[in-house]
Order: C-alpha cells, then sequence, then structure tokens
C-alpha cells in the first residue's frame, strides 16, 4: 500500500518597499524641510510563492538629516498629506 504526502508552501511575504522623499514637509524634530523619505512595505499572504492578497500596510517616515523615525501614529497632517499623494 502506498502513502502519498502532499507538501504546501503558504504564508505571509513582504512586498516591494516604495521610497519617496517629502520634499515639501519639515521634520518636526530638527524643523528641516525637504529631508524626509518615506517608506511603504505591502505584506501579501502567499501560496507557492503567488502573492494571493494584501494583508497590511505599513508606512514609516525617516528624516534624512537627523534619522529621526516616525510612525503612523505620529504623522502630522502635513505628513498624512504628503504620503496620501505619493
Amino acid at each position: 500500500m502506498y502513502q502519498y504526502y502532499m507538501i504546501l508552501f503558504f504564508g505571509t511575504r513582504p512586498g516591494k518597499q516604495e521610497s519617496k522623499q517629502l520634499i515639501h514637509s519639515s521634520c518636526t524634530y530638527c524643523h528641516q524641510q525637504g529631508t524626509l523619505m518615506a517608506v511603504t512595505q505591502r505584506n501579501y499572504v502567499h501560496f507557492f510563492w503567488i502573492k494571493f492578497f494584501k494583508i497590511s500596510t505599513i508606512t514609516t517616515v525617516q528624516c534624512m538629516h537627523c534619522k529621526r523615525a516616525f510612525y503612523e501614529n505620529e504623522f502630522t497632517s502635513e505628513i498624512k498629506s504628503a504620503v496620501k499623494n505619493k
């Protein structure tokens, strides 16, 4: 009698990062304008390394001058509108 086993590869995997410099926004920590960089990372559910659907999106903003990082709950209205207009 033969026994067959099936191997399934599924899980979560990050997609490509998207970066954009926020030229018209200023850092709330060092007050330098044009030094903010927004990075958006999307996470997907995959089955056999094929993306099926997006489960989350995380956006962080970092100042290239003072290296201060801002998470989504720390965004000012100026940063939110600049990220939204990507």
